[in-house]
């Protein structure tokens, strides 16, 4: 029997692709979408999307106590993929898990760095501390649970090298955080989301942190630049930003820019991403528990762009 799915916050940035990988994965899936979703033109692409896959559409809100334990009465596994502002939202998920008593897991909404592991300056961490509080709040409930570290989305890093305000990769200069040397792991969100449905499902994955670190997706700047440069036949001019520089500019920022950057002084210059192993005791990695999955490299998402 395939498990029942639902996804809270199916319309979002990370949300689709959880909704498009479970719709294809053959499970029964169900998206929580509020009235307002359901009206919003600029949603009506989606919402006809997942109306194609097969997804259930089931109105409610995270507000709304009685949808949210109606809806999740109806599943087996609930991913919540709700936004930044939404964290402690996910609270109220909790307690109607806890109401209706029937799932087998809940997955909330991570999809980053490992928290647990994270040693980012504000504003940033104050989101981190946040995901760390729900993270023990979910341990405490008693709630079969599964953490997913989805590392950078490439989609966000890699159409333009983050580079502050560009909409391509820049084929002159390149500014870059710290020395360019600290490795990050970078991953598509169709692979995101096919990643987070296996797991969502797997009995090795219970109650454990699920990694998704492919080794052809971690690269430091230095050999993201490479990689760019060989694709365009041309060098780039590089600007290093040295760390105090940077907590600089963190500082001197506005919303949310000052986000963006302390994401990049964890991910580029503290290493959060790659200057720890995993431990098997709490965590395993999603490209060796699934090795069929075909997940897109760095090396050929950037291909787009040339």
């Amino acid at each position: 029997m395939a498990e029942k799915i639902l996804i809270i916050g199916g319309t979002g940035y990370i949300g689709k692709f959880v909704v498009e990988a479970s719709a294809k994965s053959g499970h029964p899936t169900f998206a929580l979408l509020r009235e307002a979703t359901l009206s919003d033109p600029a949603k009506a692409h989606l919402v006809d999307s997942f109306n194609k896959h097969g997804v259930t559409l089931l109105t409610g809100d995270l507000t709304d106590h009685e949808s949210l334990v109606k809806a999740i009465k109806q599943v087996d596994v609930v991913i919540s993929t709700v936004g930044f502002m939404q964290i402690a939202d996910q609270y109220k998920i909790i307690d109607a898990i806890k109401e209706a008593g029937n799932v087998k897991r809940f997955l909330p909404s991570e999809f980053g760095n490992d928290i647990d592991r994270s040693r980012a300056v504000d504003p940033i961490n104050q989101n981190f501390q946040l995901k760390v509080q729900l993270r023990r709040a979910i341990e405490a409930s008693g709630v079969p649970y599964t953490f997913i570290v989805s590392n950078i989305f490439s989609g966000y890093a890699l159409t333009n090298l983050l580079q502050l305000g560009a909409t391509s990769p820049p084929r002159d200069k390149l500014v870059i955080p710290g020395d360019g040397n600290v490795k990050a792991v970078f991953n598509a969100e169709p692979d995101i989301g096919t990643y987070t449905i296996k797991a969502a499902v797997d009995p090795r994955t219970l109650n454990k942190i699920v990694y998704i670190k492919p080794a052809h997706n971690i690269y430091s700047f230095n050999e993201l630049a490479a990689c760019w440069e060989k694709k365009i036949g041309n060098t780039l001019e590089k600007i290093y930003v040295p760390e105090d520089q940077l907590l600089k500019q963190i500082e001197e920022s506005p919303m949310p820019v000052n986000v963006i950057l302390s994401i990049n002084h964890s991910v580029f210059v503290k290493g959060d991403q790659t200057y720890f192993e995993i431990d098997p005791a709490v965590g395993v990695e999603a490209s060796q528990l699934y090795p069929d999955v075909k997940y897109t490299t760095v090396d050929e998402y950037l291909n787009q762009f040339v």
